[in-house]
């Protein structure tokens, strides 16, 4: 069976790179009919917070990305102890006591000679006695997992084939010298626990992937097919990692943007396919394909997602908007024809509550200097209320008669004496929903 998952950290919000790794995990197990993980990688205590873990599970659910099962990275601590005993009975995990200040010294020298600046395994060579004096020294060490010097090589479902040579990459530290386990040990041991049979993620975890892949061989696990999606960019090509602080998905929620028009963008944005939208998540999974994605770095713009909102508002029946119509405090009996006139020029749900508050309260009126004779002398030939169909029309045709004026130095006073609005309805259509007009008044 197929199985996927999404692990994020809980030492902040989920924002639209997270969303990105997270969509095609769960698109790849929901076309094969699998199963998709939220596992949550709480492994550092100090950094891992409960009330991200409370707003990731919101996040999701509130993109319609259900999981089937979570699991806790913090719950698991005695799998990966076991499996770090593993290690080093098969003498693939030693000890390392090296300062960061002593590590960058060497990767210096290794630059300086023109060499890799990997790790150079001196603490291989230390002896028993040397290990006891660095600990009562400096304290625990960290452990290194000993790579196989040999060409590690896979197919991704992405890139394509890739092959990396083991001796170009330094020994993995896998546990830290204060015991708290790392990701590339963590991940290894729940994938190949958790029978994770597909890994999407971005291409900065490659060489990741490289050396995971050995430890999941040496641990005696299945390798998972790996992808590696290319990384976002701000429009602009700078790095979206700057822009992050505006890009949470909480701080889109609260925008008002459509969980459906986020999902259509991300569900094309960097393949070879146009974004399209989609209407709801069955559509998405069945245009979805991961090795029609491409390896270049793929430009996102958040103000994509705005047009897709709005297209997806308009698109719903009346039924899908009840509940926003109910807030808005729409009667009954004119939710249809309020919906069907006013639909068109809505960007968020949130537009539905000021369209009828117009409506019913009537729009402060915007009336130039200029037109300011005209828009009195045309409000005291407007006809008392309730207005039809044929108001607007009869009106207007009335007004241009009486004053000479036509096209929108007609209708343009007329509408913003009406509305306070620029742009809106079809006013034939507007009119018989005003309940209240201030300009007359």
């Amino acid at each position: 069976m197929t199985t996927t998952r999404f692990a994020p950290s809980p030492t902040g919000y989920l924002h639209i790179g997270n969303l990105r790794t997270a969509l095609m995990n769960y698109l790849i197990a929901r076309k094969a009919g699998g199963t998709f993980i939220l596992r949550i990688d709480d492994t550092d205590p100090e950094r891992s917070k409960e009330e991200y873990v409370d707003a990731i599970k919101q996040d999701m659910e509130w993109l319609g990305l259900h999981w089937d099962r979570v699991e806790r990275q913090s719950e698991r601590l005695d799998r990966y102890a076991a499996a770090a005993d593993k290690l080093r009975e098969i003498g693939r995990f030693y000890e390392a006591f090296e300062t960061p200040t002593e590590l960058d010294l060497k990767r210096k020298k290794q630059l300086n000679m023109g060499k890799p600046p990997v790790y150079d395994r001196a603490a291989l060579s230390l002896s028993e006695e040397q290990r006891d004096e660095l600990r009562a020294e400096r304290g625990q060490g960290v452990w290194r997992f000993k790579l196989d010097h040999e060409r590690i090589e896979w197919t991704d479902g992405i890139i394509g084939d890739v092959s990396i040579d083991a001796a170009s990459v330094s020994d993995p530290v896998l546990i830290r010298g204060d015991g708290q386990v790392l990701y590339t040990l963590a991940s290894v041991v729940d994938d190949t626990e958790m029978g994770v049979t597909d890994v999407v993620r971005g291409s900065d975890h490659v060489t990741n992937t490289a050396t995971q892949i050995q430890i999941i061989d040496a641990l005696g696990g299945s390798v998972p097919r790996f992808a590696h999606h290319s990384l976002l960019t701000g429009p602009q090509g700078e790095a979206l990692s700057k822009r992050l602080g505006t890009l949470a998905l909480r701080d889109l929620r609260a925008k008002g943007v459509e969980p459906m028009a986020v999902l259509s963008l991300l569900a094309r944005l960097g393949s070879s396919d146009p974004v399209e939208l989609r209407m709801d998540m069955e559509a998405l999974i069945d245009g979805f394909d991961v090795g029609r994605f491409g390896t270049t770095p793929t430009k996102f713009d958040v103000a994509d997602i705005d047009p897709l909102t709005s297209r997806y508002l308009q698109a719903l029946p009346v039924e899908a908007v009840a509940a926003d119509l109910d807030s808005a405090g729409v009667p009954a009996d004119q939710r249809e024809a309020f919906w069907s006139v006013i639909r068109e020029n809505i960007a968020t749900r949130a537009d539905i509550a000021t369209w009828w508050a117009l409506c019913r309260d009537g729009a402060e009126p915007v009336i130039e200097d200029d037109d300011k004779d005209f828009v009195t002398e045309a409000m005291a030939m407007l006809p008392e209320g309730p207005f039809d169909a044929d108001t607007w029309g009869t009106w207007t045709g009335a007004v241009k008669a009486a004053t000479g004026r036509k096209g929108r130095g007609l209708f343009m006073p007329l509408r913003l004496a009406l509305t306070g609005q620029r742009h809106g309805p079809d006013m034939g259509s507007l009119m018989p929903l005003l309940q209240v007009v201030k300009a007359r008044a």
